[in-house]
């Protein structure tokens, strides 16, 4: 959900809230029209059907209770974990004109993996973008074969990184790489 929907969702839970706070405020203070402060908030009907239906209405309030406790808490839980460690959807930057340039991280990713394996001393490589644009984090694990010259994998390397901070306009605001050497790949 994009955060124009999260706030339109909290908005919404909000005022619903106070609407029914105010509802009972006005009620208990004698001021909405109809009802008498010093009635009981329950008709004497209501009641004599509350106790016959008795225990299925029971019943029927409380999982009627638990599913929505159920469904507050699944809210509140995935408004409040933590982000992934990896960006994902899109990653989109302001353009010159007006609009959003938008782009799946997955793609980005994937294209610098394949541009990073094209050399044939890296066997495999991983990589993991965090945090937002226009700078952010860049993480790259690359598992290289025995016989791999480091300083060629080295340049090859930055050569990818520079290829997408030139594509993307996002200079990684931070660059981690690892090189694992393969034992007995040769």
């Amino acid at each position: 959900m994009t955060n124009a929907g999260h706030r339109l969702l909290w908005t919404v839970v909000a005022l619903l809230l106070v609407a029914a706070s105010a509802t009972a405020l006005a009620a208990g203070a004698g001021t909405l029209p109809g009802v008498d402060p010093t009635t009981a908030l329950l008709s004497p009907g209501l009641v004599a059907r509350w106790r016959t239906s008795t225990p299925w209405g029971t019943l029927a309030v409380g999982v009627a209770g638990a599913l929505v406790a159920l469904a507050g808490q699944r809210l509140l839980a995935r408004e409040l974990r933590r982000p992934g460690g990896a960006l994902r959807g899109t990653l989109s930057r302001p353009g010159r004109r007006p609009g959003r340039t938008r782009l799946a991280a997955e793609v980005l990713t994937d294209a610098l993996v394949r541009d990073l394996t094209a050399d044939p001393g890296v066997r495999r490589a991983r990589v993991v973008l965090t945090g937002a644009p226009p700078h952010p984090g860049l993480w790259i694990r690359v598992d290289l074969t025995a016989d791999a010259p480091p300083a060629g994998v080295r340049d090859h390397v930055r050569a990818a990184v520079r290829r997408f901070a030139a594509t993307t306009e996002c200079r990684p605001a931070h660059l981690d790489v690892t090189a694992r050497i393969e034992p007995g790949h040769r």
